[in-house]
């Protein structure tokens, strides 16, 4: 069995934990009505949330790289290929569940299409270190420069931007994220070359929180599928009996 970084689980669960707050107060507010996420401080916290996966969706590529180093280039390239094909079918599967849930705000091109094409793209990165960062400016630039441009429909996904009428629950733009997932490559490549930690890292993950966090992470894929379900139920419930 391969072994696990405690820190990288418990910061990924952490992750999670964060993206079930910001979609329960979502959700109170979308279904009844209660609160409001309209603010700055929330804004900010759903793209940091969001940030910490794009990042260790970077940062875990390059781990999985290294670990790889046995096999074949072509066995690598398969490997990841299939990976990032079965993740964005997943993303495929919320959109078919939230067009029909919710036709009119569903989710197109979301965190797992995002995730899935960017580890089709991102493995192809995965020997650079300093190179990898050299990249992620670049790609932070263009996206920033593409920003204030009007893109039609075929060009949206790369630029950013949804067309006029249309909004969707959870739209990834791919330049202004993929960035991030090019410099977890460099961070994972410098601070894990090979695979192994170069800094140590006092072991906490026996602790009772870390241990329960470090869980959360190493099933985030998991808890992303049914937290949604489980939150909504429990609200519809909660209005049911109190109304």
């Amino acid at each position: 069995m391969v072994s696990r970084f405690w820190e990288i689980d418990f910061l990924r669960g952490t992750a999670v934990i964060m993206m079930i707050i910001f979609h329960f107060l979502f959700d109170l507010e979308f279904f009844l009505g209660i609160g409001s996420i309209a603010s700055a401080f929330w804004f900010w916290f759903a793209r940091l949330t969001a940030g910490i996966f794009v990042f260790l969706l970077g940062f875990s590529l390059a781990l999985s790289f290294s670990r790889t180093a046995g096999l074949s280039s072509g066995k690598r390239h398969k490997k990841f290929l299939k990976r990032g094909a079965k993740i964005f079918f997943y993303g495929l599967l919320i959109t078919l569940i939230t067009f029909f849930a919710f036709s009119d705000s569903f989710i197109f091109f979301g965190i797992l299409h995002f995730a899935g094409i960017s580890i089709i793209a991102g493995h192809f990165f995965l020997k650079w270190k300093w190179k990898s960062l050299a990249l992620s400016i670049i790609v932070l630039a263009c996206a920033l420069l593409l920003r204030g441009i009007a893109f039609g429909m075929p060009g949206f996904i790369i630029a950013g931007q949804v067309p006029s009428g249309i909004y969707s629950f959870d739209f990834f733009q791919f330049l202004q994220w993929f960035w991030l997932v090019l410099f977890g490559i460099f961070a994972g490549n410098i601070l894990y070359p090979e695979g192994k930690r170069i800094i140590a890292v006092k072991e906490l993950g026996e602790k009772i929180i870390s241990r329960q966090f470090s869980w959360l992470g190493r099933n985030s894929l998991k808890i992303y599928f049914i937290h949604q379900p489980v939150l909504i139920g429990v609200i519809l419930l909660a209005e049911f009996f109190s109304g």
